[in-house]
């Protein structure tokens, strides 16, 4: 009894402190375990920028609530979870998912934070658990890990082009040019998710492709033509095509330059990794006897000469001016009277394909980009195309996304197409373009990736009824210890034998 009032004695004196000896036992011999109860993962944010007037995408917010499911009756101050094909329902008219993303984008800015992540297992067992738990019994928190509030606006970003060209046979100045372009970045919803296989992966692969095989071609004077070459790789095509308006406005500034003067036509490549179809997009119908049209006598030649199963036409589309974005990028050539078009196997400007998440490395037939990238160039000139290259520049150019916004003048990628282009081309350079900062055409906001945190967690009432437990709890601990002497008294006299008592 003397060892158990001495050890009172000591946790009375020092108590509460002395409780905090209990809570690592507490954890210990707890049957939830604190590390299956917490998750973090990647998430990718949704696009956010400015578009002229316009503001597009999902403001970046702080997310620290408790998780819901899509069809939850209280989502007031929610985080709400849902799988893609759950969002592609009837909830959105039974509309697919790269439309879907056409609707959240062609909407003005919103406060509410959106977020993107891969389905991995780990997130599949939050969801089930945010769906058996979307009762009051349970919940799941979820918290981004950021102390963000809203992107950072990029008002000194800057747009990268990469152009070389080839010196015909002859006396360079006095031959006809011909500008192969496309651009390099891809778009989705996403812009961390954005790899664009397809578009425009597959128009990068094809320009680098006629750049090595032209540059042996003009090695040789027996197949050396009698036309310069220029190819440019243009930033920001998916925002109106910045890089190419850039571009021309560079060259028609420079006086020295007769560039735009001596060139025959534009060819702009954009999507042509799948499909047994062709198109070519024009703004105005090549004249006869011009080069452009000697260009489209030539494709359709060759396509019915060596490829009787890929379909060709072209596709005719006025340059609407009152519309601020342009379908096309070979419209900002056609814009300055140049003979431009674009080839593409899809037959609209208005194509789901050209801007979502989905078109990754699967959506592209290796065999048909290279089909199609050796009729463009058995179109110019006779030459063989290498498959192997081609598919080694498709999982290179898909294995990290290529969203404007994550493109930097610095950005590894842009370094590798540029030396890329200078094995094979002359007086390869690298141009950036900022946009105006008083009246911009396009503003990014940075913030595209980021770690979410996601916690078992109780319901809000559940934490009030157990904080007020708690706290009984400690209060009665509190005064037992403080009254431990009473107690003990009180023990040792009940306990205490009672002395026989001897009668004479």
């Amino acid at each position: 009894m003397e060892g158990l009032g001495e050890l009172v004695e000591m946790f009375k004196n020092c108590f509460p402190f002395s409780f905090l000896f209990f809570i690592p036992i507490f954890i210990i011999i707890s049957p939830v375990s604190p590390v299956n109860a917490a998750h973090e993962f990647a998430i990718y944010r949704m696009q956010q920028f400015d578009r002229y007037d316009m503001k597009v995408g999902s403001k970046m917010s702080l997310i620290n609530m408790e998780a819901r499911p899509l069809d939850a009756k209280m989502v007031t101050r929610r985080c709400i979870i849902a799988r893609l094909k759950e969002v592609t329902g009837a909830r959105y008219q039974d509309l697919h998912l790269q439309l879907v993303e056409q609707e959240l984008l062609g909407t003005e800015d919103s406060s509410v934070p959106v977020y993107f992540a891969w389905e991995t297992p780990e997130i599949l067992n939050i969801y089930q658990s945010v769906i058996a738990g979307s009762g009051d019994d349970a919940a799941t928190a979820v918290e981004d890990g950021t102390e963000w509030v809203a992107g950072k606006a990029l008002t000194d970003f800057q747009i990268s082009n990469i152009q070389g060209h080839l010196s015909g046979y002859g006396i360079e100045e006095q031959l006809p040019t011909i500008a192969i372009v496309t651009h390099y970045d891809a778009f989705g919803i996403a812009p961390s998710l954005s790899t664009g296989a397809d578009s425009n992966g597959s128009g990068v692969i094809a320009i680098l492709e006629l750049a090595r095989l032209f540059s042996k071609l003009y090695t040789n004077s027996r197949t050396h033509a009698k036309f310069n070459l220029v190819f440019l790789l243009s930033g920001a095509g998916k925002f109106n095509y910045l890089g190419s308006k850039k571009w021309i406005e560079d060259s028609l500034d420079n006086i020295e330059s007769t560039l735009l003067s001596d060139i025959a036509y534009v060819l702009c490549l954009d999507s042509i990794g799948r499909d047994n179809m062709l198109h070519l997009h024009v703004s105005k119908p090549p004249k006869e006897d011009s080069s452009a049209y000697e260009f489209l006598q030539h494709l359709e030649k060759v396509i019915q000469t060596f490829y009787p199963d890929v379909g060709f036409k072209m596709v005719h589309k006025k340059i609407n001016l009152a519309d601020e974005i342009l379908a096309w990028e070979h419209e900002r050539y056609s814009m300055k009277r140049l003979p431009a078009f674009t080839l593409s196997h899809l037959d609209s400007h208005k194509a789901l394909d050209r801007s979502t998440i989905l078109d990754t490395r699967s959506r592209v037939d290796e065999t048909v980009l290279v089909r199609n990238i050796r009729i463009v160039a058995e179109t110019l000139a006779r030459h063989d195309v290498q498959g192997e290259l081609v598919s080694a520049w498709l999982d290179h150019l898909t294995s990290t996304p290529r969203a404007a916004q994550l493109l930097p003048r610095d950005a590894s990628l842009l370094t590798t197409l540029e030396e890329t282009m200078a094995r094979y081309l002359k007086d390869v350079k690298r141009s950036t373009v900022k946009t105006d900062k008083r009246d911009p055409e396009f503003l990014f906001y940075d913030g595209a990736e980021y770690k979410m945190n996601a916690f078992n967690v109780k319901p809000a009432v559940f934490d009030l009824f157990l904080a007020v437990a708690i706290g009984g709890y400690l209060t009665a601990i509190y005064f037992l210890v403080q009254n431990f002497h009473v107690l003990l008294a009180l023990f040792i006299k009940i306990t205490r034998p009672v002395k026989a008592t001897k009668v004479n």
